[in-house]
This record gives structure tokens, C-alpha cells and sequence, in this order.
């Protein structure tokens, strides 16, 4: 049985949910870490100071994945494109910014850094490609 899917809303949907559901994870595992544990409990994560403007900022650039979920399914073609690429590149940049936030990147973050900047290079790749149907 082969399913061939070529409706790029859905395509990008899907890989917006995909990348959001590892977002969510490595925060996850991330606080399992010692380090990390224990810096949440002092509200200082290394050099990083964890506060409400902090945490705020922090689900500020998580609504971006989430709603690019929804967005991805609604907006027209020209503005689901455009919406996409400047998405998916901004997500690529938080990323590399934040591997230096705090302390040393653990073995975990790094293993969703890579998977991450992937899934968002695929859906800059997709949406770049894209063309009017």
C-alpha cells in the first residue's frame, strides 16, 4: 500500500507538529538533567537567570511552531510560503542561539538540536520549492 501525499498544507502541517512535539520533549528531558534540576530550583540555569520575562519570552517563541500548525492549513498559497520560510528560518536561528544559553548543551539537547534544525530546514526546503498548483 503506498499513500503518496502531495497537498504541501498538509505536508507542512504535519512537520510542524512533528518538530513541535520534539520541542516540547527535549524541554522535557532537559529539566531531567542534574544541572538543569537543580538550576530551576534557584532560578539560575548557569550564566541564565530564569524569571517570569523569561519564561514569558520562552512561550512567546513556542507559539511560533504552534501556530504555524494552523497556519500552515489555512493561509493561501503565496502567504503559506512566505510564512513558512520565515518560520522555519527563525526557528533555525533560536536554535543555534540557544545552545550556548546557560550552561553546555547536553548530549539530549544537542541529539533534538540536530533534529530540529532538520525538521526546519525540510519545511523551509518544502515551502521554497512549493509552487502554485
Amino acid at each position: 500500500m503506498t499513500i503518496e501525499v502531495n497537498d504541501k498544507k498538509v505536508i507542512l502541517s504535519t512537520l510542524w507538529i512533528y518538530l513541535s512535539v520534539n520541542y516540547i520533549y527535549c524541554d522535557h528531558l532537559g529539566i531531567m538533567e542534574p544541572d538543569v534540576f537543580k538550576g530551576l530550583l534557584t532560578a539560575h540555569i548557569g550564566a541564565m537567570e530564569v524569571t517570569p520575562q523569561f519564561l514569558l519570552a520562552a512561550a512567546l517563541l513556542l507559539q511560533i511552531p504552534f501556530v504555524m500548525i494552523v497556519l500552515s492549513r489555512l493561509l493561501n498559497h503565496k502567504s503559506n510560503r512566505l510564512t513558512n520560510i520565515i518560520a522555519g528560518l527563525l526557528m533555525i536561528v533560536v536554535q543555534l542561539g540557544t545552545m550556548g544559553m546557560g550552561a553546555s548543551p547536553s548530549l539530549v539537547y544537542l541529539f533534538y538540536s540536530v533534529i530540529e534544525i532538520i525538521c526546519n530546514l525540510i519545511i523551509v526546503w518544502t515551502a521554497w520549492k512549493w509552487t502554485a498548483d
